[in-house]
């Protein structure tokens, strides 16, 4: 589906008094999961008002509120790989530069702006002095905000940017829900991807700096659930943070959940389909 249709979908989203925001999280490969949800909610037609992402999340948000088809986001979700947004530079403060990202981003996304996009969007990183999320909205690009999302910390190096060092996103949240609330989502669906199940003791510095993240995100859990009306949860336990060759699979995972959740999203915008079937009966009436 094309720009006109994501036009079509805003304009929906603008009409009803459900504004659904979509907050997508990070997992890095694991990510590729958000483009089966949104593929759903496409299908069953479900306007969405804005979308917010952090870390993996915040590059899929993007391009799709940039006008960038699900399709599109399937296909480079399911062909990318590391060396498509870092380059292995070792240095003080990481082990990977994001500075080819921007390349990245320039070939997925459809425009570079935030007050370009067709639905508002909401990039979240986590200011390291302060250890506060760092949210980003209404104007400006979204290159570095993206890429100072996605700076998983002793991976990716920190991004400077405003003045501030800022790092990976969920540091500070989990899911950006509360941003989708600010964006104006009178409903929020958060779509946390479940970390891989840790079956055995860390055997690396990545697997070590993995699980210390695993256990942080559980302990911020509630703060992003008290902002949320609808959990879509993909299967991925079992997939690594850097298995991107499993995409296909990942996109199973996201559609699966999504399409499980359907009827109770459907049930939020039944009063307005039903307003709007009565008055067509009585339009056609005379």
């Amino acid at each position: 589906m094309g720009p006109s249709h994501r036009e079509a979908q805003r304009g929906r989203a603008s009409e009803s008094p459900v504004r659904i925001g979509l907050a997508l999280g990070g997992g890095f490969a694991r990510g590729i999961a958000h483009a089966g949800v949104l593929r759903v909610l496409e299908q069953y037609h479900i306007p969405i008002h804005c979308i917010t992402g952090i870390s993996a999340g915040s590059i899929v948000a993007a391009a799709y509120a940039s006008g960038a088809s699900t399709e599109e986001i399937v296909r480079t979700g399911c062909s990318m790989r590391l060396g498509d947004v870092g380059r292995i530079r070792p240095g003080r403060m990481g082990l990977i530069g994001s500075q080819t990202m921007k390349r990245f981003l320039e070939r997925l996304l459809k425009t570079y702006r935030f007050e370009e996009m067709s639905m508002p969007l909401g990039v979240v990183a986590t200011d390291l002095a302060t250890g506060e999320p760092a949210p980003f909205a209404g104007s400006g690009e979204v290159f570095e905000p993206i890429r100072a999302s996605c700076a998983y910390p002793g991976l990716f190096q920190p991004v400077s940017h405003g003045g501030r060092l800022l790092v990976d996103g969920a540091m500070s949240t989990g899911v950006p829900a509360a941003l989708a609330r600010q964006l104006g989502a009178t409903h929020v669906i958060s779509v946390p991807l479940p970390p891989a199940n840790p079956c055995a003791a860390p055997n690396n510095m990545f697997q070590v700096v993995s699980r210390c993240f695993q256990i942080l995100q559980s302990r911020i859990e509630n703060s992003w659930r008290r902002e949320t009306d609808l959990v879509i949860a993909p299967d991925v336990h079992g997939i690594d943070w850097n298995a991107f060759g499993r995409g296909p699979e990942l996109v199973q995972a996201g559609e699966a959940a999504a399409q499980a959740s359907v009827p109770e999203i459907r049930e939020w915008l039944s009063p307005r389909t039903a307003a709007r079937d009565a008055a067509l009966q009585v339009a056609m009436a005379y």
